[in-house]
């Protein structure tokens, strides 16, 4: 059977990213329209916040494919082979224990306190034998009707099945995992952070 790849994007901070780059966009434009003279020196907070924006909650994504998990967050994008998977966590968010370190995946992050209190035992059933901890417990976050329990549950199926059936069995190969730093993102977040102190101090 062939391995279906699954993306995954959170909708709500997709539409917060939305939201917040329009609303932004419309206050430089009335920022141009009612003073151009001080536009110049109070837009760059405002389009430093899209950016932010954008880079919070519209980039972050996970994409579980067949030979390894590729994640992409705010400054990098790295890819995951599944040898080098070690653990998979929800403490914070998910997160990928693996031979050379933690990597967080920015888009599932741990659900909030409220949604915590809803959650009952049967939200629980199925879930892998190895999201228990030292002492044999689950996390919130582990709820397989939570995004990040369900996303961590998918992971760990597919993880379990490779190891049960011997694929981990060759080792690591150290050069398989790869990070991707987003240069462009950070070098402009940092001009227009800098642009935003200018503006506002001189």
């Amino acid at each position: 059977m062939s391995f279906q790849e699954v993306r995954y994007r959170p909708v709500f901070g997709r539409i917060l990213a939305v939201v917040t780059v329009v609303v932004c966009a419309l206050g430089v434009i009335a920022l141009f329209w009612a003073e151009p003279a001080s536009a110049l020196r109070y837009a760059w907070p405002i389009l430093l916040v899209a950016v932010l924006a954008w880079a919070l909650f519209w980039r972050p994504s996970l994409l579980v494919q067949e030979h390894g998990i590729t994640v992409e967050n705010v400054f990098r994008t790295a890819f995951v082979p599944w040898p080098s998977i070690v653990s998979i966590d929800t403490r914070y968010s998910l997160t990928l224990h693996t031979v050379a370190g933690r990597v967080p995946v920015w888009a599932a992050p741990a659900p909030g306190r409220h949604r915590q209190l809803g959650l009952a035992s049967k939200d629980f059933d199925g879930v892998s034998s190895s999201a228990r901890g030292l002492h044999g417990g689950l996390r919130p976050a582990d709820a397989i009707t939570t995004p990040t329990g369900n996303l961590a549950q998918l992971i760990r199926g597919h993880w379990e099945r490779l190891r049960d059936a011997g694929a981990f069995a060759s080792g690591v190969d150290p050069e398989a995992s790869t990070t991707t730093w987003h240069w462009a993102t950070i070098a402009l977040i940092a001009l227009l952070a800098a642009a935003t102190a200018i503006g506002l101090l001189v």
